[in-house]
């Protein structure tokens, strides 16, 4: 979760909003990515599609089977059904998004029928930081 939240951190200093996200392969990251929807002019530049982008160019295979994926902050709908199309085997999240989370909240994507690979979850890693990051960002953008 380390290597998440320094690029979630990098991500605030370049005014987006700071999320990181890093998939890893037995023990190793794969790939790291922060949020970049502004400096790239692309809405599904999420830290968690980026890194699970990354890591399927570095591991030459569009399934993720044998992956974990490390995110700050609880993903939303589209990064949800990206961690299902990849086939994550596990999502370690921050915080909770009670306002734009998927997984927790709102439609609560693994949980539909309509799921084809639920990870295993574990949420609140690193939660306390990952919110600060998030509260500390948005409290200078008012």
């Amino acid at each position: 979760m380390r290597a998440a939240l320094d690029a979630a951190r990098a991500a605030s200093e370049t005014g987006e909003v700071p999320v990181g996200a890093v998939v890893v392969r037995d023990g190793r990251i794969v790939a790291t990515a922060a949020n970049a929807p502004r400096k790239l002019n692309d809405p599904t530049a999420h830290a968690e599609i980026r890194a699970i982008r990354d890591a399927a160019k570095v591991l030459g295979r569009d399934r993720l089977i044998d992956c974990d994926l490390w995110v700050t902050l609880e993903p939303c709908a589209m990064c949800a059904g990206a961690i299902a199309h990849a086939r994550i085997a596990r999502l370690y999240y921050g915080a909770s998004d009670p306002k734009g989370g998927a997984v927790e909240h709102g439609p609560r994507f693994f949980e539909q029928a309509t799921c084809h690979h639920r990870p295993e979850i574990f949420p609140g890693i690193g939660e306390g930081e990952a919110a600060a990051l998030l509260r500390d960002f948005f409290a200078l953008k008012r």
